[in-house]
């Protein structure tokens, strides 16, 4: 059999993504690589909001009267032309390639579509920075060498990055990967997330998760990079509801705005009190924020930290566990010109810190062991270790949580002269230890 021609010409392939609408750029990228690779099928599968399943995005060709002519598939719900179908992670080879970050390759089997019986389905990371965004699914005729694979992996990575840049005009993706309705709070408390809840750099690797409670708690995190400073933050608002969703917004825009004007992490921390108790006394409330505000020296591995009134971070270093010992002062927005300072630690090449809200820690989630939880995911990606603390908390609370559970996971590496060795988008160096083998996905 002739093998396929090679797809050489990426130039084609951003071409191809730039030509088209926000809402047609992927299926672009994988209509060039599907007819390079005589693939009979080629589907984006774009990671669930939920952390724990994979979307298949797909465009509903009408036939007849309209794309509902045809009988949706288990999973699967639409919007005029759109479909998404819920692929959730059963321990098979979606969540294998998710979690160790590496293309899987996977023979004929019977249990295939009818479609899709007799050929080899090839599934490729499609991840940025260390970011999980999805998966890239491949059917071909014949079985892959190691040259295919390393061509799918690199198209896979460069869809990473037209989804990044397109999903800015559209909102496709994201009604993709929301598999529950989101309340007026719920869609506040999205939006003050960063977009990216992982980044991976050659010194440090920081990933953060929040869990909602069905009624909005209010909790936040946040992080940017700086040239030689890693800024980080984890937020835990009083109430519930639009009223802590609203008070969460002013206390990290208040963070935001004082960090962009370049402030220390106490002044930070002064500005962002003053926001929350003039809003507080006009709004005729007594909101308040707890929370752990950080910088860390990326050339030292020095981190400061203001701790108002939170929980203390977990420090795991080799097998020891300790609570950082933080200078506590007064919750934000509890009274104006409270007095903040900060105080640190520096971090060692192999540590790894842990900040959690106390919705890891209330009273319905209290038989989760969160000590013996992060001892136990030592081995694991930051990415996966905050989803599996958050999973641990949703388990002991009956799947209803009565407070936000978020975690903030960072690695530190040591290493920030250096590059970060980054294969398709990913460092192999730092993915988390695979599944053992489970079922067909």
């Amino acid at each position: 059999m002739t093998r396929p021609r090679r797809l050489t010409d990426v130039g084609r392939v951003l071409r191809a993504a730039d030509a088209a609408s926000p809402v047609d750029a992927v299926e672009s990228v994988a209509r060039e690589l599907g007819a390079a690779l005589d693939a009979t099928d080629v589907s984006f599968l774009i990671t669930d909001l939920s952390g724990r399943a994979l979307v298949r995005l797909a465009h509903v060709v009408p036939s007849g009267r309209s794309a509902d002519d045809r009988a949706l598939e288990h999973g699967e719900r639409r919007d005029d032309e759109e479909s998404a179908t819920v692929l959730p992670f059963d321990g098979g080879p979606l969540e294998q390639a998710v979690r160790a970050q590496s293309v899987q390759v996977l023979a004929p089997t019977s249990q295939a579509g009818q479609e899709q019986v007799g050929l080899w389905r090839v599934l490729a990371p499609v991840t940025e920075r260390g970011e999980s965004i999805g998966l890239l699914e491949l059917f071909l005729p014949e079985e892959p060498d190691d040259d295919v694979v390393a061509e799918v992996a690199q198209v896979a990575h460069l869809l990473a990055f037209v989804v990044v840049a397109n999903r800015r005009h559209t909102d496709l993706f994201e009604w993709g990967q929301r598999s529950r309705t989101f309340s007026l709070s719920a869609e506040i408390q999205q939006r003050l997330l960063p977009e990216a809840r992982t980044c991976e750099a050659s010194s440090f690797t920081l990933a953060g998760w929040l869990e909602p409670a069905a009624r909005i708690g209010g909790d936040t995190f946040d992080y940017s990079l700086a040239r030689d400073q890693l800024h980080l933050s984890l937020t835990d608002a009083m109430g519930h509801g639009v009223d802590a969703a609203l008070t969460a917004s002013v206390c990290l825009a208040g963070l935001r705005g004082a960090r962009r004007r370049g402030l220390s992490l106490v002044e930070q921390s002064r500005v962002t009190n003053d926001a929350l108790a003039t809003h507080a006394v006009n709004c005729d409330g007594d909101d308040f924020v707890t929370g752990l505000v950080g910088r860390l020296e990326l050339r030292t591995g020095h981190l400061e930290m203001v701790n108002a009134g939170h929980v203390a971070p977990y420090l795991l270093r080799g097998t020891e566990l300790v609570h950082v010992d933080l200078r506590v002062d007064l919750p934000f927005g509890m009274f104006v010109e409270t007095s903040y300072g900060s105080s640190g630690v520096t971090l060692q090449p192999g540590d790894r810190l842990v900040l959690v809200t106390d919705g890891m820690l209330e009273r319905n989630v209290a038989t989760v062991d969160v000590p013996g939880a992060i001892k136990d995911t030592a081995g694991l990606h930051p990415r996966e270790v905050v989803r599996a603390l958050a999973d641990s908390a949703l388990t002991a609370a009956g799947q209803a949580l009565e407070d936000d559970a978020t975690v903030l996971c960072l690695d530190w590496h040591g290493e920030h002269a250096g590059t970060r060795a980054a294969v398709s988008g990913a460092d192999p160096d730092r993915a988390s230890v695979p599944l053992e083998a489970g079922p067909e996905s």
